[in-house]
């Protein structure tokens, strides 16, 4: 049984190991506006430069581009993502416009946070 233990705690290391971005703690209110669905509000977990993930009480179609918006110390944020994967009430969306203000801004707070652990 510890063998089992110790080959899923080496999994899970390997699943951080493999991610590009750091994640970090981000606890906001989230609007995800849709164009199938009416607009869904949420509770953000984390972020990264390249997306977030979020707890939503609605169903959002994955695949799909969505308009975020959500409050950052440095002001508000306005970008679209793809919703990637979704576990349970769990989402996680990647951001699609790299050149955007709203790219800049999120990347400015990841710079100044420590990762997630």
């Amino acid at each position: 049984m510890e063998s089992a233990k110790q080959a899923g705690a080496s999994q899970t290391e390997r699943l951080i190991d493999a991610r590009q971005h750091s994640r970090f703690k981000l606890d906001v209110d989230v609007k995800i506006y849709s164009r199938i669905s009416s607009v869904v509000t949420g509770r953000t977990l984390d972020i990264s430069v390249a997306g977030l993930a979020a707890m939503l009480r609605i169903e959002v179609p994955v695949e799909q581009v969505v308009r975020l918006e959500f409050k950052l110390p440095l002001g508000s944020v306005s970008i679209r993502a793809l919703v990637r994967q979704r576990s349970a009430f769990r989402y996680g969306f990647q951001f699609v416009e790299p050149d955007s203000d709203a790219q800049e801004l999120i990347v400015h707070f990841c710079s100044e946070r420590k990762p997630r652990t």
